[in-house]
């Protein structure tokens, strides 16, 4: 049984994760909380302070650490005792801190593909520009990795392996829609960090379809939908970190990632992309100043954490998969409904934070438990979503499924 929990990472996501484990701590022990800023780690405590979330007495301390560095996350899992470690920092530090994990043999698990700054959409799949690469040590060592266990990629790569498991087991297609139909109120901004928001719109848009990879542009494919909740909503085709492993599970399938976004967005988008502003390269100034515009535009930009006050309405994200069982046509639609309110109101955090922050909360709790500790490097629809679920149901993000046979909760 593994207990204490090092979070790598100090932003809206970081604080529902840090919530989270301070609820279920009777379970996973201690928790620490780790970033380069040490401030902003002791804000997060403070905050589970104030709503007293701790269900036991016991640790809750911050450090500062250069996630950066294999050798500094290192030592700090030496100097804490912790066994789990849940890296919600950025994208780019994904590498060194699963590097440290099996430098010291301890359970890893992040919420997206690891990025390099100066690269934008690698040749796919993008785990095997990176992550992949680390399977051999994991497995040599024993170390439990799971990657991408946020909401999406996460939750829905579980989804996707209970529809196939139960619904539709020849699948034809896997289509992955994400629909925020909230409101914060401000003129413009990203649900979350703008630099990684705005990264995965400004490259090639891939999905895997007639069993090769296909290229388009953003905001060149679009389609409506009709979802729970939510109603209506116009999506686009976008490229996204879980088809990559979906696909490599599930090659006879095509494989598709849909979000949703407003005419305002794309306005706005589309200006800042025009004029180079969301360029990861860098740029001098007439005063001789090297900047990367894209980190100017995130620095004007208001903090993602900052939306959660004032954030209502819902979000709607789930799995849709086609094909047949017993040579009949077969669809099943398995999603959940979050509301920013309900999230804040528990967390301090907006809802996009909540679903990507809760699910690594409950593969942290299967890994104490022993039923997720798998001692190798996996994406999450290779292991078995039913103990996930229930923790999640548990936790605050419920499943629910939708086919012919109506609308009901997963288990009923």
């Amino acid at each position: 049984m593994k207990r204490n929990v090092l979070i790598i990472g100090a932003g809206g996501v970081a604080q529902v994760v840090a919530h989270k484990c301070a609820q279920n701590n009777d379970l996973l022990g201690e928790i620490h909380i780790a970033s380069r800023t040490l401030s902003k780690c002791e804000a997060i405590i403070a905050s589970v302070e104030e709503k007293g979330a701790m269900t036991v007495d016991g640790v809750l301390k911050a450090h500062a650490v250069d996630a950066r560095d294999t050798a500094q996350v290192a030592a700090l899992i030496r100097e804490t005792g912790c066994e789990i470690v849940i890296n919600v920092a950025q994208a780019f530090v994904n590498m060194p801190v699963l590097d440290a994990c099996i430098e010291t043999g301890v359970a890893y698990m992040d919420t997206a593909i690891h990025e390099e700054p100066d690269q934008i959409c690698e040749t796919p799949p993008w785990y095997g520009n990176y992550e992949w690469k680390r399977k051999a040590a994991c497995a040599e060592k024993g170390v439990t990795a799971i990657l991408g266990v946020g909401f999406d990629p996460g939750v829905v790569n579980a989804y996707a392996r209970f529809a196939i498991d139960r619904y539709v087991p020849e699948p034809a297609s896997i289509d992955i829609i994400d629909i925020n139909a909230g409101s914060h109120g401000r003129w413009f901004s990203t649900n979350f960090d703008p630099e990684i928001n705005f990264r995965e719109f400004t490259g090639t848009v891939y999905s895997w379809q007639n069993g090769a990879w296909q290229e388009n542009t953003m905001f060149e494919v679009g389609r409506e939908w009709d979802l729970p909740v939510v109603g209506t909503q116009k999506t686009y085709l976008t490229g996204h970190d879980e088809v990559h492993s979906l696909s490599a599970n599930y090659p006879q399938a095509d494989v598709r990632f849909w979000m949703g976004f407003g005419d305002h967005y794309i306005n706005v988008f589309t200006v800042l992309k025009n004029l180079g502003l969301l360029s990861e390269k860098p740029v001098v100034t007439a005063e001789g100043l090297e900047v990367v515009p894209l980190k100017v535009v995130k620095a004007v930009l208001p903090d993602p954490a900052s939306l959660a006050p004032d954030y209502v309405g819902k979000t709607c994200i789930g799995t849709l998969v086609k094909g047949t069982k017993d040579g009949q046509p077969a669809e099943v639609l398995v999603y959940n409904i979050a509301d920013h309110k309900e999230a804040y109101l528990e967390v301090g955090s907006q809802g996009i934070s909540y679903t990507a922050g809760v699910p690594p909360v409950a593969a942290a709790m299967l890994i104490a438990q022993g039923t997720w500790d798998v001692a190798r490097m996996a994406n999450v629809e290779e292991l078995d979503p039913a103990p996930f679920f229930e923790i999640l149901d548990r936790i605050g993000l419920p499943t629910r499924v939708k086919d012919a046979g109506g609308d009901r909760a997963w288990n009923a």
